[in-house]
């Protein structure tokens, strides 16, 4: 046999031999020591040092996000954003978001949201600008011509111009229109003259005159065809109203099943060719409660940011954690108006000494919120307002002199009597409990001087029906009273008359001296000139005494959290609340401090 036949056979005889030695030499105990023990002290070296530096590191990063938390208030703070749906809940019903037409908390919430004036009051209560950018007015003060912003927009993106607001003060203008403003805009001539301005020519000097001008502005593309007859029941008032305010309609849904209990929920979302520049909010919603409990109990549930319409707060929103309570004072007096033409009243010994006998300042403290009191026709701090000329503070002693001197007795039924005549009187408030309280509290202030009062309370309309006929002895009520002084119509003679289109001068006051005062200072542009012309005004009714000033009312508007953007300052009517609507939010974010 061959060497290279006999080489594969060896080597395989070779490799067995190996394989027999080393399994010959294994030992298991030296090589589990070899390879298991020594390498697990080996590992046990190794993992102290990685566990050390595993937990410096993490020891580092805790620390590091220790600090970070500790230190994020130097750099970050808690700011809003803009963002969310806003649920505003108001107690009422809707009718109608035509501005002309608006009387209603309900309907001027919506109307202020939808539709933009000329002027509107910015957050200081102060008359600025909003589709004008500004008046000018002649040297006798009866034409005012109004300048318009360029470039303003509809809601549907129609350009807006000085037509539509011709249009608009004509319709209120035409009595077929049926507008509850139709009385304040008679005589008065109105022009287009270009694009961008209008001229208002008045029958008389009116130095108050742009306040009228606050009225939201409709679109002449889109009622021109709708006769002013018609126009109160045009379905542009519910079911698609186009304005140029902050928010635009998107739509309306109604629940319930009977009107005492309809929910009517309005929803809005941003008109971002706002003039003001486009609302933070992503959505506006109304819902308007026809029953009160329904309205709490759905801000109980959370369903509401916000409610609007309430005259007291409920002990159950009250001790809600979040609840934030904005007393928003209004630019209006709460007064007690004596009817100076009959009975007991037409006395003005008998006013003054009801007037020494109120303890006014007893009443606003029951009222149970911050607000200031009203002692003569003007408010503290308005143009012309004169401390000299305030109503007498509360005098018990001095009110028992003064009907003592003038002649009043005991009866034997206890109440003074003159000449017969029991000093006795009604007093018509309205069925609301922050009113009725206080007409309690005036009740019993008076039994004090031995007087009798008798309480009628009233509906609304019923009050409303009582007002226009003035069948009352007293009447205990609020008048819108802004931020001009002009008050003629609450006191000057002719507006006591049945003539007169409103008969706001709820005391029947008549005063010659008064009335020429009343009509000087409100035809002088000069502002001078106008705190001087009222003072006689304000000295004939301190002398006369025909209303006894409480208070300025609040709007009483509380909010599930806060919000940002409201100014709690004083607004001169409900839909006030409204004047930085643009710039509310209430959403919050971590923002870095730049």
């Amino acid at each position: 046999m061959r060497l290279k036949d006999t080489l594969p056979k060896f080597k395989f005889i070779h490799k067995l031999r190996s394989s027999f030695s080393y399994f010959a030499d294994f030992n298991p105990e030296k090589k589990i020591d070899k390879y298991f023990y020594d390498r697990i002290k080996n590992l046990l070296k190794v993992s102290r040092f990685i566990i050390t530096w595993s937990g410096l590191l993490i020891l580092i990063a805790s620390i590091l996000i220790v600090q970070n938390y500790l230190l994020s208030g130097y750099y970050q703070k808690l700011e809003p954003i803009p963002g969310g749906i806003y649920n505003e809940g108001v107690l009422g019903t809707f009718t109608t978001a035509n501005p002309i037409y608006a009387t209603s908390d309900v309907d001027t919430s919506i109307s202020r949201l939808i539709f933009s004036g000329l002027f509107s009051y910015n957050s200081q209560d102060k008359l600025v600008g909003n589709l004008a950018s500004g008046y000018t007015v002649n040297k006798l003060g009866n034409i005012f011509t109004v300048s318009l912003r360029p470039n303003l927009k509809w809601q549907d993106n129609a350009n807006l111009t000085s037509q539509d607001v011709v249009f608009t003060y004509k319709l209120i203008q035409n009595p077929n229109t049926l507008s509850p403003l139709f009385n304040s805009w008679q005589g008065i001539q109105i022009s287009s003259l270009g694009p961008l301005k209008v001229v208002f020519k008045l029958p008389d000097p009116l130095a108050s005159f742009p306040e009228q001008l606050t009225t939201g502005i409709l679109p002449y593309h889109i009622l021109k065809n709708i006769a002013p007859s018609n126009l109160r029941s045009a379905s542009f008032n519910t079911l698609n109203p186009i304005g140029s305010g902050p928010f635009r309609w998107q739509s309306i849904a109604v629940s319930g099943n009977s009107p005492s209990n309809a929910v009517e929920k309005i929803s809005l979302i941003p008109f971002q060719d706002y003039r003001g520049g486009s609302p933070k909010l992503n959505a506006f919603v109304v819902n308007a409660y026809a029953d009160k409990s329904e309205l709490i109990n759905a801000f109980l549930s959370g369903a509401l940011t916000s409610i609007e319409g309430l005259n007291t707060i409920p002990k159950a929103i009250k001790h809600m954690p979040n609840v934030k309570i904005h007393n928003l004072i209004l630019t209006a007096g709460v007064y007690e108006f004596f009817k100076t033409t009959a009975g007991v009243l037409a006395d003005v010994n008998v006013r003054k000494a009801l007037i020494e006998a109120t303890n006014v300042s007893a009443i606003i403290k029951s009222l149970g919120y911050v607000t200031h009191a009203v002692n003569e026709p003007l408010l503290e701090g308005q143009l012309a307002y004169n401390s000299s000329y305030r109503q007498a503070s509360y005098n018990l002693s001095g009110a028992q002199s003064i009907l003592r001197q003038d002649g009043w007795t005991i009866g034997t039924n206890g109440v003074l009597q003159k000449n017969g005549t029991s000093l006795e009187f009604n007093m018509v408030v309205e069925n609301n409990s922050e009113y009725l309280k206080v007409a309690h509290e005036l009740q019993a202030d008076w039994s004090k001087i031995r007087a009798r009062v008798q309480i009628i309370s009233l509906s609304q309309a019923e009050l409303l029906n009582a007002i226009q006929s003035h069948d009352y002895d007293s009447i205990l009520y609020g008048i819108s009273i802004g931020i001009d002084p002009d008050v003629f119509v609450y006191w000057d003679s002719t507006q006591a008359s049945i003539q007169s289109s409103t008969r706001l001068n709820l005391s029947e006051y008549s005063n010659p001296v008064a009335d020429e005062s009343l009509e000087e200072g409100r035809t002088r542009l000069n502002p001078a000139l106008r705190v001087i012309k009222y003072q006689d005004f304000l000295r004939a009714w301190q002398q006369d005494a025909p209303a006894l000033g409480l208070y300025q009312p609040r709007d009483l508007y509380i909010t599930n959290g806060r919000l940002f953007g409201l100014n709690n300052t004083l607004i001169n009517s409900y839909a006030g609340r409204f004047n930085n609507v643009q710039n509310w939010e209430i959403n919050q974010a971590n923002v870095t401090d730049k």
